[in-house]
This record gives structure tokens, sequence and C-alpha cells, in this order.
């Protein structure tokens, strides 16, 4: 904000020269001509008033809070339309078969069976527990090998307390559930599953309500996804553990202009949404308990496509 200053030739709110007293000297109306003067009582009053404008448009906004998916239902599917986004919608057309027929986000309940939820928590709990952030947010990729340590990264794979800490059977029901997830995107927005390829990062993920050491561990500002990672197009996130009842807050929020839409995490609730900014979002901090989830991004562009994790010797 760019606050006008007014010349000290005219009073604020009049059209008058300033007097000058006849026995003034020639410095002193020279003095009293120099620089702006700055009316320092209006200026503060205005800056209060604007402060108390935007807090008032941000808790107004704050308590706009409208339940897209409740922990406590179980949905087959829920889904909302939104606008693509112009550079999102530009973007897609250089990909044959991957723009959707509407933009929007889509929740699941039924897609992922509770076996499969608990294999994939499972798979979380053990290879996190070699690991894990200084601060509240961890992250597992068994793509890259990349485990939050510390306040750094390590490659879980050449850990040698990691060496047999995975089995063939925990990537098979990694991939699996990944293929339910990839064939139900691509059935719901219209698009050429064949053309829509994983992409990185993909990554189990673990908050708490330790406070944050590094940026690493804020994960709660709003943010485009397209933005951030480059290779999205479409995302999704598979949640491993129950709202209210395994921690609390850690609800997905996308921010809407009319009022924000929240998604609480449910064991097996698979969340996906087109990737651009159309659909702004954060996480709530935790304050209490443990969430898992499992972030999975698909790409249009096949020179961003990865294969699917494989048990490594």
């Amino acid at each position: 904000m760019t606050v006008k200053q007014r010349s000290s030739r005219k009073h604020p709110g009049t059209g008058k020269q300033p007097s000058v007293s006849p026995d003034q000297s020639n410095s002193e109306r020279e003095c009293s001509h120099v620089g702006p003067r700055i009316d320092w009582r209006r200026i503060i009053t205005r800056l209060i008033m604007m402060v108390g404008i935007m807090v008032a448009v941000y808790l107004s906004k704050s308590d706009k809070m409208v339940p897209f998916a409740t922990q406590k239902e179980e949905i087959r599917k829920r889904f909302v339309d939104v606008s693509c986004s112009k550079d999102y919608a530009e973007e897609l057309r250089h990909f044959q078969g991957c723009t959707p027929k509407k933009c929007g986000r889509v929740v699941f309940d039924t897609l992922v069976t509770p076996s499969e939820v608990a294999a994939l928590l499972n798979i979380a709990e053990r290879g996190l527990a070699v690991g894990g952030s200084a601060g509240g947010a961890s992250i597992l990729d068994l793509h890259s090998g990349a485990l939050s340590h510390g306040n750094s990264f390590v490659n879980i794979f050449k850990l040698e307390e990691a060496k047999h800490i995975f089995t063939t059977q925990d990537f098979n029901i990694y991939s699996h559930v990944k293929n339910k997830i990839h064939h139900a995107i691509a059935d719901h927005f219209g698009i050429n599953r064949n053309g829509l390829y994983l992409t990185h990062p993909t990554f189990f993920s673990r908050i708490t309500p330790a406070p944050a050491q590094t940026v690493h561990d804020e994960y709660w500002h709003p943010h485009i996804d397209k933005e951030t990672y480059e290779s999205f197009h479409y995302t999704s996130l598979l949640y491993l553990t129950d709202y209210g009842y395994n921690f609390d807050g850690g609800r997905f929020i996308f921010v809407d202009k009319d009022a924000n839409k929240t998604v609480e995490p449910r064991s097996g609730r698979v969340s996906a949404f087109t990737s651009g900014s159309e659909n702004l979002h954060f996480v709530e901090r935790v304050t209490k308990g443990t969430r898992y989830a499992i972030t999975v991004s698909f790409t249009c562009d096949p020179r961003h496509a990865i294969d699917d994790p494989k048990l490594r010797m």
C-alpha cells in the first residue's frame, strides 16, 4: 500500500496558500517550502481503519466454512465442478485426451478397502519409524527413497536399518491402490487413462503437532499445486487415519470466494482435484494426534512420468 503525500503548499482540505509572516527572513521563507508536509494524524487514522477492515474481512472469511465431506459420513462419490483456470486449460490443450470435461473436486470413500488402508498405514509407520522430521511434517517417498530425517532428508534405501523393512507385497499393494485411484480420476474427469501418468512427488505424509523446524514443516500455507509442482495436473490424497479420532485439526480446506470448503480426513477416503489455480487450498495445523495420508499425483506430460516403485535389495 502506498500513502500519497500532499504538498505543503496546500493545507489538507483547502485550496489556500499557507500564510507567511512579513517579518520572516528569506531563509525562513525558503525553509517553510522545503520538503512535503506529512499529516501524520490522517495517515495513522487511515492505517487503523484499513487494518480494522482487513481483520474484519479475515475473521468473517475464516468463519465461513462449508463441509464438503465430513468424517462421519461414508460417501460413495461426491463431486463439485468449478471453472478451470485459463492457464491450466491452456496448458492441457497440448496433451490430447487429457483435458477434463470440467475442472473440480471429487471424493470417494469406497474405492480403497479397509485391508488395503491398513496395509498402507503399516508401510508408512514402518518406514517413518527409522526417520522423521524434527518438526511436525514428515514424508516418505518410495519412488526416490526420500525420507525426512531431523531437519533434512536421507535415502531410506541406503540406511542399514531399513534394508529389510519392506517386502514385495508392500509394493504390490501400493501399486494396486495407485491404479485404482488412477482409473477413478480418469473416469471422473473424462480423460484418457493411457494419457495420464503417475508423477513426482508421490509420497506418504505424517503430521503431528510438533512445532515447525524448517520450511518443509510448514504445510499449512495456502497454495496451488500446479505452481508448487510444475508436473502436477491432477492431485489426489488417500487418508489413512481419521479426523476427530486419530488426530484433531488437519482438515483439508479449499479456499473459495464465497466460503471455504472442508474435507475431513476419513480412513480410506480419496479426495482428488484438478491441480490448477481453481483449487487453491491448505491443510489446517494438526493440534493433537497423528495424521497419515498419501499424496498421489498425476501428469498429462509423459516427460514427467515415473514408474511404480520396486523393492530394492
